[in-house]
């Protein structure tokens, strides 16, 4: 099965300065996550025409539940109005949508839109949208162990090829991983698969952050060496001619 990195790239985007945003604006941290999903809605329509075959958006990871309860509510309720509209634009687009993370403790109406947004999109063949909701890295690594039905103790090696199975079978790895507002670390965030991602750290704000952005982010990969540990070739031939 061929990888997102034969196909397109794979982009994945930790949205964080949401509420930073709104703050700074003097507006409530509602407007924040508001406005954040208008900059979500500008970049999944932009993504494939720039070559990203896969797009993945943190949009609430499994730590956010310890914000306060009218908050996490009120992020719920924008989740859900966001996939009911953008269902009809991803399907015209032929966009698929994927919701990655735990189910089980997200409230039911929020299920069913999931649900239903998924089947719409379901026979799309373009970009490939997946939005990590209740996400942790961690706890998809430990659930793709214990599903496998192999006995422990694994090896290292045969860990890596299970859960790159698993974890990767679908989306590929991640080439691009980009993290807004300013913050530089991964949050628990596509650990696995960014294993050889390179890293782009901004302090845009999300809610700012445009298509412009998202195109010097693209430009700025494609001017990095990538080698996965290899010798680079060119040194390869200096040596080879001394």
């Amino acid at each position: 099965m061929k990888t997102h990195r034969e196909n397109g790239l794979h982009v994945a985007i930790i949205m964080d300065g949401n509420g930073r945003w709104a703050t700074r604006q003097g507006l409530p941290r509602l407007a924040g996550h508001r406005a954040g999903l208008a900059a979500a809605r500008r970049i999944v329509e932009h993504a494939s025409d720039i070559g990203i075959a896969c797009l993945t958006l943190y949009a609430f990871s499994a730590d956010n539940w310890r914000r306060p309860a009218p908050e996490v509510a009120s992020i719920f309720w924008l989740l859900r109005a966001f996939l009911r509209l953008e269902t009809d634009r991803l399907r015209q687009r032929g966009a698929r949508l994927q919701v990655i993370g735990r189910r089980d403790r997200l409230p039911q109406k929020v299920l069913t839109v999931i649900e239903n947004s998924e089947s719409a999109t379901s026979a799309g063949r373009g970009l490939h949208l997946r939005v990590a909701i209740d996400y942790s890295s961690r706890d998809s690594i430990t659930r793709a162990a214990c599903a496998s039905g192999h006995s422990l103790p694994l090896s290292a090696d045969s860990l890596g090829a299970l859960l790159s199975e698993m974890l990767t079978a679908e989306s590929g790895d991640v080439d691009l991983l980009i993290r807004t507002g300013g913050e530089k670390r991964l949050s628990d965030f596509m650990l696995w698969e960014s294993a050889y991602a390179e890293l782009l750290f901004t302090d845009r704000m999300w809610p700012d952050f445009d298509e412009s952005d998202l195109d010097a982010a693209v430009a700025e990969f494609h001017h990095r060496e990538r080698r996965f540990g290899a010798v680079p070739e060119s040194v390869l031939q200096n040596e080879t001619c001394v």
